[in-house]
């Protein structure tokens, strides 16, 4: 049942009517946003009403339409998958609309948002870290079954609202990207191949004689354990570097248990060290494979400038592909 719909109205500046361009529901928790062209010209005719059902895993069940058609049906419109906050998602959306605006369009895109989703990453994730007592870890081990299916019942809602290429702006959920995209019908953007192939194209030279180009690798336990900026990067030819165990062990696992404290400041001291001892190490560049010490940073930091955020590469690649679909190139 219904607890709450949201509706976003679109009303032109040539006095064309109030139309419907999507719902968005259920439980009061989950948000579902649809965009289209900007407010000149109507680009798609209205839709009829969706009817958007989740049971308490945030899996989609039926979906009426009593079109028949998908919600949007422009040949580069992006489906995107939300990922551990909505201010990471937002980030991503940002710099979507500022890369791919041009005149007064800007890239149809539908969003998935689920704070269900977001709070099964977030404790994935806190499951990693070692307890702040100080104590021997004793690590909850969750079985990651429920988000990957979580995931793949956002990728297929997307393909069936007229998404023509699914991006997932979030480093945790890409460790299940093979499962997810495995089955899907339409390109589905990889953020660790998009920034290695973004790298490749920098034409980047070896800080060390007779070496090959180094790429340095931040983020938490989770994403490089699973390895897959690991894969990428190797694929295109980078040496790969990753803190060692005591880099690690005093400053990285340090850094993201001061930030659960709110210890903004002795976060960010850690996380600026930890650095540091990857760039002592010849690499070229950091990827900087997690939002919250993305967002640690302040943006004058030199320390930033040698760092690389992977969501600026995926806003790239998607408004690239976005451009040859519109295009037809």
């Amino acid at each position: 049942m219904f607890d709450a719909c949201l509706m976003m109205n679109f009303n032109t500046s040539l006095s064309y009517p109030t139309h419907k361009l999507g719902y968005a529901n259920v439980n009061t928790q989950k948000t579902f946003l649809y965009k289209s062209r900007s407010n000149r010209v109507l680009a798609m005719p209205p839709p009829s009403p969706f009817l958007l059902n989740t049971d308490e895993d945030g899996k989609f069940g039926s979906t009426s339409n009593d079109s028949g058609d998908s919600l949007v049906s422009l040949e580069n419109t992006i489906g995107i998958i939300g990922g551990v906050s909505v201010d990471s998602t937002l980030k991503f959306l940002r710099k979507l609309v500022k890369l791919g605006s041009k005149d007064e369009d800007s890239i149809p895109f539908v969003l998935c948002s689920d704070p269900m989703l977001s709070k099964d990453l977030q404790l994935l994730e806190r499951s990693s870290l070692p307890s702040l007592s100080g104590h021997k870890t004793q690590r909850v081990q969750m079985d990651p079954t429920r988000i990957v299916e979580n995931l793949r019942s956002k990728r297929v809602f997307l393909e069936n609202s007229g998404a023509r290429c699914i991006v997932m702006p979030c480093h945790l959920s890409h460790c299940w990207y093979e499962e997810v995209s495995k089955g899907g019908n339409v390109p589905f953007l990889h953020m660790g191949e998009c920034v290695a192939k973004q790298l490749k194209e920098a034409k980047l030279k070896p800080l060390e004689a007779g070496s090959e180009v180094r790429i340095g690798v931040l983020g938490t336990n989770v994403t490089l354990t699973a390895g897959f900026y690991q894969d990428k990067l190797q694929n295109e030819g980078f040496e790969v570097v990753l803190p060692d165990k005591s880099t690690t062990e005093h400053a990285v696992v340090p850094a993201m248990e001061a930030l659960s404290r709110k210890d903004i400041e002795g976060a960010r001291n850690l996380l600026r060290i930890a650095l540091q001892v990857l760039l002592v190490r010849a690499v070229n560049t950091v990827i900087l494979a997690s939002d919250d010490m993305r967002n640690l940073l302040p943006l004058n930091d030199p320390l930033l400038k040698r760092c690389v955020d992977p969501l600026d590469a995926l806003a790239l690649s998607t408004v690239k592909w976005a451009q040859t679909a519109e295009t037809g190139k």
